[in-house]
This record gives structure tokens, C-alpha cells and sequence, in this order.
């Protein structure tokens, strides 16, 4: 079934103007366009236009999105990222959501007001005593200040960064075809340690730290913390990435 552009454009909230120009862009061209110069949508385009609103949400520019979907071409995989990340907001959302209802009812009387509901869902300093503890106050301090920096959309680009990292990982940790030794695998382990030596406050990112040391070190909490080992899939999973990233880590100069 086929939309022309002005059904597609009410149906996605935007213009028809927009969605010209993602077609003269190249990132978001018609199925067709008619004899009389009309163009015209079909489902798999409609797929398309919902990935490039959801980056967009996300803060990305357009040539940045076109890039992602690019580099995505399975289209499930990369709507359950998305998928992925839109339930973490739906969930901080709603404790959010919660929270300004407990303090609406206490201001009406109906609610003690408690200090440590208030703020549930705004919170993201949730591991800042581990982190502190393993790697020291100021590698928090400068973390948290970059992290705040970023903004809002810096934030949600940067999330969708890692969980697309996480989403290539468990691909090729599920794939017989690929080992932890492998092209595929070595260059999943190069984006991981860029990805690391990118957080300002972490030893990676520290030029005078040993890089090596801590990425094998994190390699070895994947397997061994639960909650590090969810992000990869399973035990299994994390087993891969640790394999994968010691291997790299040997080839490192």
C-alpha cells in the first residue's frame, strides 16, 4: 500500500516540505514518484521515516543519521536499540511522573512529603560510591562534569552510541561464524576501547594511565558482574567481548 506525500506527512507529524528534502538529501527517498510528479510512500519507506524521526528525537543531524542507517541495514535490530532506549525513558518518565504526584499530593495534604521520593527518575548519579571507590573522586567529578555538559540530546546520542555498541556485540557473539579473534570482533573491540577512552574521568581517557590494564580489567568485570554481563546477553555474551578485547588489547602497541 502506497501514501502520497501529504497522507505520509499528516500521518508522521511533519511537512511535506521536510520530507522533500530528505528525499533531495537522499535520505528518505519515495517508493515512486507518479507520471504527474508526486511521490509516493510504501511500507518500507514509512520503516525508514520512523528510524530518521527517532534519531532526530535523539538530537543527531541529518548526515549523522543518514550514516546510522546506513551502517544498519538490518531494520529490526536496529528498531529494538530504539526500542530499547525509548522503554529506559518510558521508565524515567514515569518515576518522574510519580514523583511530581507525591509532591503535588503532600503540598494538598494528602501525602507526608518524602525527601527521598522527590527526586526518583532525575538521579543519575545512581553508582557514583562504586565509582568513586574503584577509580577515585575526581574520575567522578570529571565524569559527572562531562556528562552534564553534553545536554539533553548530547545524553540521548550518546546512549544510542553505546547501545549500538552493545546491539553489534550481541550479533556477533550470537554468530558461529565469528570468533573472538576475528576481523568482525577486533574492530567491535576497537570501537569499545575508543568508546572508552572517550569519557573524560576514566583511566582510558587519561593518557598517562595504563590503557591496557584497565580495558582488561573491565574485560573481566563483564564476566564476573551480572549487570555488566546483561548488556552483552548473558554470561555468554560477556565471555565474547572479554575474549575479543584481551586479543585486542595484545595487538595494541
Amino acid at each position: 500500500m502506497e501514501r502520497s506525500i501529504q497522507q505520509v506527512a499528516k500521518l508522521a507529524g511533519t511537512t511535506s516540505r521536510t520530507l522533500r528534502h530528505y528525499d533531495d538529501i537522499g535520505l528518505l527517498p519515495p517508493s515512486r514518484i507518479g507520471h504527474n510528479g508526486y511521490r509516493y510512500y510504501d511500507e518500507a519507506t514509512l520503516i525508514r521515516l520512523q528510524r530518521v524521526l527517532l534519531l532526530r528525537e535523539l538530537g543527531l543531524g541529518l548526515p549523522q543519521i543518514a550514516e546510522v542507517i546506513a551502517a544498519e541495514a538490518d531494520e529490526a535490530a536496529a528498531l529494538r536499540t530504539h526500542l530499547s532506549l525509548l522503554r529506559q525513558e518510558q521508565d524515567r518518565l514515569a518515576r518522574q511522573i510519580t514523583a511530581v504526584q507525591h509532591t503535588i499530593n503532600s503540598i494538598q495534604g494528602s501525602e507526608n512529603l518524602m525527601a527521598k521520593n522527590m527526586f526518583d527518575g532525575f538521579d543519575h548519579t545512581v553508582h557514583q560510591e562504586e565509582v568513586e571507590q574503584r577509580w577515585g573522586k575526581d574520575s567522578y567529578a570529571r565524569s559527572d562534569s562531562w556528562w552534564r555538559s553534553l545536554g539533553t540530546n548530547g545524553q540521548e546520542s550518546w546512549k544510542l552510541r553505546v547501545n549500538e555498541l552493545n546491539h553489534d556485540w550481541i550479533s556477533a557473539a550470537t554468530d558461529p561464524g565469528i570468533a573472538p579473534d576475528s576481523p568482525q570482533a577486533l574492530e567491535l573491540a576497537r570501537r569499545h576501547v575508543q568508546w572508552l577512552t572517550s569519557v573524560p574521568g576514566t583511566p582510558a581517557a587519561d593518557q598517562e594511565a595504563d590503557t591496557k590494564a584497565y580495558v582488561l580489567g573491565l574485560a573481566e568485570m563483564y564476566v564476573a558482574d551480572e549487570r555488566f554481563a546483561a548488556n552483552y546477553g548473558g554470561l555468554e555474551g560477556a565471555r565474547f567481548v572479554c575474549a575479543a578485547l584481551k586479543t585486542y588489547v595484545d595487538l595494541m602497541p
